[in-house]
């Protein structure tokens, strides 16, 4: 402590798993906040004093985020928590930082239907993600769709989501199976023979972690051809594809708000600063972005208050904007989410994301989709190639 009582530094708790089965995306979304850490601290800090961060390693465990946040409050003294990927975990941290009247920032795409006063939502819901994604599958590969998932909360719950957007458009989902976390590689083979026989135009994955590796390999190594009938996802992104490899990854779709060859001054300079500190920026994630926005997020409303009180930083937070690499994004103060770009990419033969449609204009968040409407228009028209480029390093 100061000799005036006031802390030497702000503490920030760091929740993301470097090992276990969602290690893969959840280490870019720790170096996002890491950077965003860095960055503040670089010009000074936040009223002259570094954030530093708490961090510890659940190791893609469930119940571990929720133990481990209850650690960082109550023995580590921190208040404002950054963390998580999967809604399992999610679910694990909510009833902790509701109870200890924390501050969560969560930088992961969702099921949407949910709502915290302690939480921050910075990731996609339902209306930003799959309602632009299932317009763009019905237009361009048909009606007819495959699931495949993990099998937790999110996969179930974002399918059940996707079943009714599909239906609503004149779609149908002609088959669905979920693998749990320990399947191996050849768990695959019998969901490979069932889609060659079902024959659907497009197939939606909600796996995630190596289980994706597993499957757009075995589907490749099947001979299936991604540029007829495309694996679309809301969570496979370029930390994966990097695994994956350009000549398994080709073709493949993703919807989310931000890819790493979107050619902007903020993106250039987020990917710039990244691989300076890192080494590189070839798994830089939509994921690793939201991380890394809403810690910058966190640092100007602490900047604003110059302490940390939960409520007034949260009032300050909701309405706030901020320039992130994706574009100009807003925290919606009617729920705590953020309104954010909605892009659908394709994998090109480089391995890269190449932007093919875009919504020009950050989304409001909805998360219990009270409005959705696969007819929008701005979900139609607004293929625009020439926004992006990809960026070769």
């Amino acid at each position: 402590m100061s000799r005036k009582g006031a802390p030497d530094c702000w503490k920030l708790g760091i929740l993301f798993s470097e090992t276990g089965v969602t290690a893969v995306i959840e280490q870019s979304q720790k170096n996002g906040a890491l950077l965003a850490i860095e960055e503040v601290n670089r010009r000074g800090g936040v009223a002259g004093r570094p954030i530093v961060p708490v961090s510890y390693d659940p190791g893609s465990i469930p119940a571990e985020y929720g133990r481990l946040a209850e650690k960082l409050i109550v023995e580590d003294s921190v208040s404002v928590i950054a963390g998580c990927y999967m809604s399992s975990a999610r679910k694990e941290v909510l009833p902790v930082v509701e109870r200890r009247n924390a501050l969560f920032f969560y930088p992961t795409l969702y099921e949407g239907f949910e709502y915290s006063p302690n939480v921050i939502y910075g990731g996609a819901c339902p209306n930003q993600n799959s309602v632009p994604l299932a317009s763009y599958l019905l237009e361009n590969y048909g009606r007819r769709v495959y699931f495949v998932g993990s099998d937790y909360i999110y996969p179930l719950e974002s399918n059940r989501v996707m079943r009714n957007i599909l239906r609503q458009g004149g779609g149908e989902v002609v088959g669905e199976r979920y693998l749990p976390f320990s399947a191996d590689a050849t768990a695959f083979n019998a969901i490979i023979d069932e889609i060659a026989e079902l024959k659907p135009d497009a197939i939606f994955s909600t796996l995630v972690g190596e289980a994706t590796i597993d499957f757009y390999t075995a589907y490749h190594e099947a001979g299936h051809d991604a540029r007829k009938v495309p694996i679309a996802s809301l969570t496979t992104n370029e930390a994966e594809i990097c695994r994956i490899g350009a000549k398994a990854a080709v073709g493949h779709i993703t919807a989310a708000p931000y890819f790493r060859t979107i050619d902007t001054p903020e993106s250039r300079r987020f990917l710039d600063s990244y691989a300076a500190m890192f080494g590189s920026d070839e798994l830089v994630t939509s994921c690793c972005e939201a991380a890394y926005f809403q810690v910058h997020m966190f640092a100007e409303a602490l900047e604003h208050e110059r302490l940390l009180d939960i409520a007034r930083l949260r009032e300050t937070l909701l309405g706030a904007s901020y320039d992130a690499p994706q574009g100009m994004i807003k925290i919606d103060p009617d729920n705590s989410h953020t309104y954010l770009h909605s892009r659908i990419a394709k994998v090109d033969e480089n391995g890269d994301f190449i932007v093919e449609r875009e919504v020009r204009r950050p989304i409001k968040p909805d998360p219990y989709l009270v409005a959705p409407d696969l007819n929008d228009h701005r979900f139609r028209l607004m293929e625009t190639p020439q926004f992006v480029r990809s960026i070769k390093r």
